[in-house]
């Protein structure tokens, strides 16, 4: 039995080279994955949504069927994946990816619980959900995992950039309300009215739906204007110096393999 899980896990990881077996599970999974994004696509057409109804429910089901399979199967094999966790199914349960899994599947068992319960009345919105099932993509596609890292070292920046925007808008917002409610009651009628503009204004999206009128508050916009450029790019920087650090190091360790034996770890002669 321990085989048998050994080799599940391996087939459930993302595929090694020569593991043909794991290499198609993951091109099953993928392909499923795009289907059913497909799938909800054509089902917002009523007419198809009509016609072929029964098909796309009777997918949906297969679907799920084989998500579930490989949500239950992970769990089963969680123990190899976390060897040294007190309690490795819980961890994986509670893990990202596991949540992302659960929650894709989990709108298509609601009805089955209880037909009675009141928050089945918003089903089409939990249905919506299944487009969870396109982040399972991460679990096979590198580019993906090397964002993950980026995101996962550069949290601390980015935290503190974001709250940063946060602070400067709600800046922005008050001083806005301030200048322009006298003159303009429907469109600063409180901070949080204003807080739409100085979104739309610091991400330089612009939208023209709310706008000031007085000469101070044009004076004010201009300005909150150019100090959005620089707060927006703060995170923009932060990730692209990630990017650039995680790609020098990949090819400083290809260099490394090429300048260096496999097995003895020597320096090969130039």
């Amino acid at each position: 039995m321990k085989r048998v899980k050994q080799r599940v896990f391996e087939v459930l990881c993302k595929a090694e080279k020569g593991d043909k077996l794991s290499h198609v599970f993951d091109m099953m999974i993928m392909v499923l994955i795009l289907l059913s994004v497909l799938s909800i696509i054509l089902e917002s057409y009523d007419r198809l949504a009509n016609q072929y109804g029964t098909i796309f429910d009777v997918f949906e089901a297969f679907t799920v069927i084989i998500f579930s399979l490989e949500y239950l199967a992970r769990i089963w094999t969680a123990p190899l994946l976390y060897p040294y966790a007190k309690h490795p199914r819980l961890k994986y349960i509670f893990s990202i990816m596991a949540l992302i899994d659960l929650l894709a599947i989990l709108p298509f068992y609601l009805p089955i619980i209880d037909a009675d319960l009141r928050f089945l009345r918003m089903i089409r919105l939990f249905r919506m959900a299944r487009l969870l099932r396109v982040l399972k993509f991460s679990r096979y596609m590198e580019s993906v995992h090397t964002i993950s890292r980026i995101l996962k070292e550069s949290a601390t920046q980015l935290i503190v950039s974001v709250v940063g925007c946060f602070v400067v808008m709600l800046f922005a917002s008050i001083l806005m309300y301030s200048v322009e409610s006298q003159a303009q009651p429907d469109a600063f009628p409180n901070v949080i009215a204003a807080l739409w503009w100085a979104v739309c204004t610091l991400t330089t999206v612009g939208y023209g739906d709310v706008y000031p009128i007085t000469d101070l508050g044009r004076i004010l916009a201009s300005v909150i204007s150019l100090i959005g450029i620089g707060i927006v790019a703060i995170p923009t920087g932060i990730i692209s110096a990630g990017f650039i650090t995680v790609l020098g190091e990949k090819e400083a360790k290809a260099h490394d393999e090429i300048t260096h034996c496999p097995y003895c770890g020597h320096k090969l002669k130039e």
